[in-house]
């Protein structure tokens, strides 16, 4: 897996664990007895020192990727955060070519799959509270009674040590400080996700040069 240059690489590993978190809906794809890929939600696993270091999830017991992994406990796991055409149109210099501003990361682990239901309820508890928390009456697994219990036995626990990373954070480093500004104007209203990630981004990457 090759690295993406260094100017595109995020600032800080919490950038880095928050694209994971904020955009927690991947591809894993692997090639263990040919090409399967299955789109799944995947939770971030954080060291002591907020570095992300795995992934987490679950499949469905039917999916037939699950026993390829057994047979090769290896994956790719591919995230894409924010992204927008950047059109020429909005630059005062209007020689200049579009291009596409991203986030993304593609993740090589070791899948480490789990079938103890103790383990596949903190997987399955962990995903729903991340995806509950804020709601106005926020939902809970209590309340499917005895189906949950059930359910959940239709799946396959897994935890992914990532073994290499190759995140890619192309969010206006190539650009003047003139054309930077014209861009996230006019990405406010077309693409306020992105917009905010060039933002935030902007004076890691200038502390980092």
């Amino acid at each position: 897996m090759d690295p993406a240059p260094e100017k595109y690489r995020p600032g800080s590993d919490t950038a880095l664990a928050e694209l994971v978190e904020q955009n927690p809906f991947a591809w894993v794809v692997s090639a263990g007895g040919g090409f399967s890929a299955t789109p799944l939600p995947v939770r971030p696993r954080l060291d002591s020192q907020g570095r992300l270091v795995a992934l987490a999830g679950h499949f469905a017991r039917s999916n037939p990727h699950l026993e390829r992994l057994r047979s090769d406990p290896r994956a790719l796991f591919l995230f894409m955060g924010p992204h927008a055409y950047v059109s020429a149109s909005w630059l005062s210099d209007r020689s200049q070519a579009p291009t596409w501003n991203y986030a993304s990361a593609a993740f090589e682990c070791g899948v480490e799959l789990t079938e103890d239901p103790a383990e596949i309820d903190a997987l399955l508890r962990d995903l729903i509270d991340s995806m509950e928390h804020g709601r106005p009456d926020a939902w809970s697994p209590e309340e499917m009674g005895e189906r949950y219990a059930r359910l959940s036995r239709g799946v396959v626990g897994f935890t992914a040590p990532i073994r290499a990373a190759r995140p890619a954070f192309k969010l206006g480093q190539d650009e003047s400080e003139g054309q930077f500004d014209e861009i996230v104007s006019a990405l406010e209203s077309e693409a306020p996700q992105t917009a905010k990630l060039m933002r935030d981004f902007r004076p890691l990457q200038s502390g980092n040069s």
